[in-house]
C-alpha cells in the first residue's frame, strides 16, 4: 500500500506523531490555565517530572530493562538532567508570561542552538541546511513576536517591556535544550532511551522539588480550574513521553520526528479556544514560517 505522507511513515505512525504533538501542545495550555489560578512554575515542573519518572520506572521494571550505565556516562546523564531541569523551568516560565504558541515558537529555535553548541564544543561544522534555515527562522520568529510592536500598537519599547522576560525564558530554554541534545548525542551513546528518560525526569523532579523547598515550599492552585490544569498537564506530558519511548520505537519512528514540530500550531488553536489568546495575522505568518522551516530541516534527506 502506498504511503500518503511525505515522510514515508505509516498512517498509524503519522497519526501517533500528530497525537503526541497535540498532547505536548495541550500540556502547555493546561499549564497556563494552572498558572492563572495560583500554581507556580517550580511546583508544576516537580509534579510533572516526578509522576513521569514513576511511570517510566514502571515501564523499565515491566520490560526488564537493565539499569546499566558506564562510569563515563554518569556525569553526562547528570549534566543532561540538570539542563533539562533548567529548560523545563524556563519554558514554563515563558508559557506563564507569553501567549502559549509564541513561547513554544521561540523555544522551537533549538535546532539552531543545537548546531551552535555542536560547533562550539565539538567543532562540528553546521550543515548547509542549518545555515540556510537560520535567517529564515529568525525572520519568522521576528514576525511572530512582533518585535517592533506594530501589531500590538504599543511600539517596540512598551511591547518588549511586556514580552521581554518571557522571550528571554523561551530562548534560554532553547539554548539549554540544545546543549542537552548535544551532550546526549556525544556522552550517552548506548544508554537505553527509556533509562535516559528516567534519569532525566528523576533528576528534574529532585532539583525542582529542592528549589521549591528553598523558596518557601510548593505553591498549589487556589481554584478548581488550577487543579484541573495541574492534573491535565501532568497526564498529557507523562502520556506523551510514554508514547515517545514505548510506542513510537515499535512503529519505526524516533521521538523527535519533524512532525512533532506542529506542537506550536496545536497550542495556538487550543490557546485560542480555551484561553482566548489570539495573535495578529502577521504573527500567524511568522509562526507558519518558523514551523515550516523546522519541519523542512527535519524532513530533508541527509
Amino acid at each position: 500500500m502506498n504511503n500518503p505522507n511525505p515522510s514515508g511513515l505509516s498512517a498509524v505512525a503519522f497519526a501517533t506523531l500528530l497525537l503526541t504533538a497535540f498532547m505536548m501542545g495541550a500540556n502547555h495550555v493546561a499549564a497556563r490555565i494552572a498558572f492563572n489560578h495560583g500554581l507556580d512554575v517550580v511546583t508544576a515542573v516537580t509534579v510533572r517530572s516526578v509522576v513521569t519518572a514513576c511511570v517510566v520506572a514502571l515501564i523499565l521494571w515491566h520490560q526488564k530493562v537493565a539499569f546499566q550505565v558506564l562510569s563515563g556516562q554518569r556525569k553526562y546523564l547528570g549534566a543532561v538532567g540538570l539542563l533539562i531541569a533548567v529548560q523545563s523551568v524556563c519554558l514554563y516560565s515563558a508559557v506563564a508570561r507569553l501567549p502559549v504558541a509564541l513561547a513554544l515558537l521561540a523555544f522551537n529555535t533549538y535546532p539552531l542552538t543545537t548546531a551552535l553548541w555542536a560547533r562550539l564544543l565539538y567543532g562540528h561544522r553546521p550543515e548547509r541546511a542549518v545555515l540556510v534555515a537560520m535567517p529564515v527562522m529568525m525572520l519568522g520568529l521576528a514576525l511572530a513576536l512582533d518585535v517592533m510592536g506594530a501589531a500590538s500598537g504599543l511600539g517596540a519599547a512598551r511591547h518588549w517591556g511586556e514580552i521581554g522576560a518571557g522571550v528571554g525564558f523561551a530562548l534560554t530554554a532553547s539554548a539549554t535544550f540544545g546543549l542537552a541534545l548535544v551532550l546526549t548525542q556525544h556522552g550517552t551513546v548506548g544508554v537505553d532511551g527509556r533509562l535516559r528518560t528516567f534519569t532525566s525526569m528523576a533528576t528534574v523532579g529532585v532539583l525542582a522539588g529542592a528549589l521549591a523547598l528553598t523558596q518557601g515550599g510548593f505553591q498549589w492552585p487556589q481554584a478548581v480550574p488550577g487543579w484541573w490544569g495541574l492534573a491535565m498537564l501532568t497526564f498529557l506530558y507523562g502520556t506523551a513521553f510514554t508514547i515517545m519511548f514505548t510506542v513510537l520505537p515499535r512503529l519505526g519512528v524516533v521521538g523527535n520526528s519533524a512532525i512533532m514540530n506542529v506542537e506550536p500550531i496545536c497550542a495556538l488553536v487550543l490557546a485560542w479556544v480555551l484561553l482566548g489568546q489570539a495573535i495578529a495575522p502577521m504573527q500567524l505568518v511568522g509562526a507558519a514560517v518558523v514551523v515550516a522551516t523546522v519541519m523542512w530541516m527535519g524532513l530533508r534527506k541527509p
